[in-house]
């Protein structure tokens, strides 16, 4: 038996393969933040453009009188959750109700789970000035509360 060699590993060899391997996950860990990072922030961008889009279409409603508004009201909806629940169609005899949205998108942003989605905005008002958005009587603009800045360097409250 001399012409046999023990078969195996060297401590060598496992050390090198130990070494490239942790060098290849210390390069893909931050890659894979960065696409997490990047399907929180394109579902951000699909969120306030499904709901600014809906506010839209109840703006429009409102306009062309579908739906009842007060002398001095804005036309915009009094909060985000009659955009999902519905309001009566003021044209239709039956006064059967018009709806904007199916279900109202969460904030991917908002680390609270147990909250309403209406509540994870921040909401804006048609009265407040852009650059100091407030809450008043009715919704005219969303916001992220986040504090975060995006990976564009924008923070995500200003999109």
């Amino acid at each position: 038996m001399q012409g046999r060699r023990a078969r195996g590993f060297t401590v060598i060899e496992m050390v090198v393969t130990v070494a490239i391997i942790g060098l290849l996950a210390s390069i893909a860990l931050p890659l894979a933040e960065l696409t997490v990072q990047r399907a929180r922030e394109h579902e951000l961008r699909r969120s306030l453009r499904e709901i600014r889009t809906a506010i839209d279409a109840y703006k429009q409603a409102t306009d062309a009188g579908r739906v009842a508004k007060l002398a001095d009201a804005s036309g915009y909806p009094p909060s985000l959750d009659v955009l999902v629940d519905g309001v009566p169609d003021a044209r239709d005899p039956g006064k059967r109700p018009i709806y904007f949205l199916r279900r109202l998108p969460r904030d991917p942003f908002h680390e609270a789970a147990q909250d309403r989605p209406a509540d994870t905005w921040g909401v804006r008002a048609y009265d407040s000035p852009p650059d100091a958005p407030r809450a008043g009587k009715d919704v005219f603009d969303v916001y992220s509360r986040s504090t975060a800045t995006g990976i564009n360097g924008v923070p995500y409250r200003e999109w």
